[in-house]
């Protein structure tokens, strides 16, 4: 039963509890859009990287806590999207620990748990509201379970690529003039 639409959305008649979760819900997931894009295009230095980086690990926990109320107001319906908020704030954990211990390898780690935090994210939106969406409903159903992976991914990929090609230009340099120093 459906209390309605907005935005040509459905939304479920499910009492009070779900709507009020729903409403968080949905302003967390579009913090948590804005801030991961922030933080993805950010430069990886203090400042706007690690401050919208809490804002969408944040606003993850929100979309967590909210899909976990929603759930078990409507597991029938909504369990697939419980399993997917499960993944998106665990990869997004990974990702805030992984950085937070600065073991060996930490930025490999950090950006596959972010990444794919957000993949995860931007698939449970899908597969939730591609049917209701202009283009998107033209789409077969399994497009909005794989897209937002097949575009995601190879975005990590090449993130990872040109920090670890920096890496090695810096390292190089720094041995290069450790070896100039001791010569003089």
């Amino acid at each position: 039963m459906l209390a309605g639409d907005i935005f040509g959305l459905p939304i479920p008649a499910a009492g009070p509890v779900f709507a009020a979760a729903l409403v968080l819900h949905v302003a967390c997931g579009l913090t948590a859009v804005v801030a991961g894009a922030l933080a993805a295009t950010a430069n990886k230095r203090p400042g706007r990287h690690p401050q919208a980086g809490r804002v969408y690990l944040w606003a993850l926990a929100g979309i967590f806590t909210t899909a976990t109320i929603m759930t078990t107001i409507r597991w029938h319906e909504d369990a697939h999207l419980f399993a997917i908020a499960v993944v998106a704030f665990g990869l997004g954990l990974y990702g805030y620990r992984a950085r937070r211990r600065h073991r060996r390898g930490w930025p490999l780690h950090h950006a596959i748990g972010m990444g794919g935090s957000y993949i995860a994210l931007l698939t449970g939106f899908y597969v939730d509201n591609g049917p209701f969406l202009p283009v998107w409903n033209r789409l077969p159903h399994t497009t909005y379970w794989l897209l937002p992976t097949i575009v995601g991914t190879p975005l990590i990929w090449l993130a990872l690529h040109r920090f670890t090609r920096r890496e090695r230009r810096t390292k190089a340099r720094d041995h290069q003039d450790k070896v100039t120093s001791a010569t003089r």
